[in-house]
């Protein structure tokens, strides 16, 4: 049954949609709901009452909760506020493994303590036997001279050749902040923040569900990433627009035969285990203690996908940015050849 709705962008209401999907039946759900904060929405007024919000909110999330498989994970995605409720509702449904933090500075607001993180709060359905993979992504580094922002002192030869492994607390995806980057949509994600939970829980063709998918950046990532997806999406406009955006992805976001998120050109998310295959798509600085000051980079350019969706964002300047680095790398070590 779940096949018929897999795969599609689904418009209506979700709690209408949700009957449709069978208990257990998919691999990883993820929501980004309205934060009820006044947002102006096509199709939704985003000013409920306090508790007549808290109680819609948790009309859906046990129903996220029911459709996810056993080795399933359930994501929620808001402030603070509202996920210190949201956590009452999912400990007595599910299994507390993470908030993650993640830093999404705003405008100044109030007198209190600036805002300056957003939530996602990790639960699985069942305490064990969940699907979930370390990650790593790229060392940090200063801006301008390219060096560790962190001081390994003597250790920099026991580093990892691609980079740390993936905390609770994640500083290094932004907030979308430009209009061109963006679609007409108040409230939208990063795609990569959207990757890297997928890769977290999922494997290639598991199933993702996002029962508020807005412009389709859920669903977007799931398809890029070889996973199947399901996204419900009230505002007729918005699921059009999703639509038409999921017609022009391609499963495409690897390396080979290994399924990595590339962010402006750049390998920004990989599994742990995977470290082992992908390292021959890179030029890895050697003596490893160069690690310091000489970052990995992709051997050549042809192995990084076109993104059709995005690939018009300063595709020029991060293409001649790439060739440059390519350039410098390949005096230090020479190339593998492609295939």
């Amino acid at each position: 049954m779940i096949e018929k709705y897999t795969n599609r962008i689904l418009q209506g209401d979700c709690l209408e949609q949700f009957k449709n999907i069978p208990d257990n039946s998919v691999d990883m759900t993820f929501a980004d709901p309205p934060f009820n904060l006044k947002k102006k929405y096509k199709s939704y007024k985003d000013n409920l009452e306090f508790q007549e919000y808290l109680n819609w909110c948790e009309k859906w999330i046990r129903e996220m909760v029911r459709v996810t498989k056993p080795t399933g994970s359930i994501f929620l995605h808001n402030i603070p506020k509202w996920l210190t409720f949201y956590a009452t509702y999912l400990n007595k449904l599910a299994h507390f493994k993470h908030w993650i933090s993640w830093d999404a500075p705003t405008a100044p607001m109030g007198k209190s303590l600036q805002p300056a993180h957003y939530g996602i709060l990790f639960y699985t359905k069942e305490p064990k036997g969940a699907k979930i993979n370390e990650l790593r992504y790229p060392h940090k580094r200063d801006r301008k001279q390219g060096f560790l922002i962190k001081d390994y002192g003597g250790k920099k030869y026991l580093l990892h050749k691609f980079g740390p492994l993936v905390s609770d607390v994640w500083t290094d995806i932004h907030r979308i902040k430009h209009n061109k980057k963006r679609d007409p949509h108040p409230c939208q994600l990063p795609i990569h923040l959207l990757d890297r939970l997928i890769l977290l829980t999922t494997d290639e063709n598991d199933i993702v569900l996002d029962p508020f998918s807005g412009t389709g950046t859920t669903a977007i990532s799931a398809k890029r990433l070889g996973r199947r997806y399901i996204g419900f999406e009230l505002d007729e406009k918005y699921a059009k627009i999703s639509k038409e955006k999921l017609e022009k992805t391609e499963a495409n976001f690897k390396l080979g035969e290994t399924w990595v998120s590339f962010y402006l050109k750049k390998v920004v998310t990989i599994k742990h285990k995977d470290w082992e295959e992908l390292e021959k798509y890179f030029i890895v600085p050697s003596p490893s203690k160069i690690i310091d000051y000489k970052k990995i980079i992709i051997r050549d350019k042809r192995y990084i996908p076109i993104d059709n969706n995005y690939s018009k964002i300063n595709g020029s300047k991060v293409n001649k940015i790439l060739e440059t680095e390519i350039i410098k790398m390949s005096d230090i070590q020479q190339k593998l050849p492609i295939g």
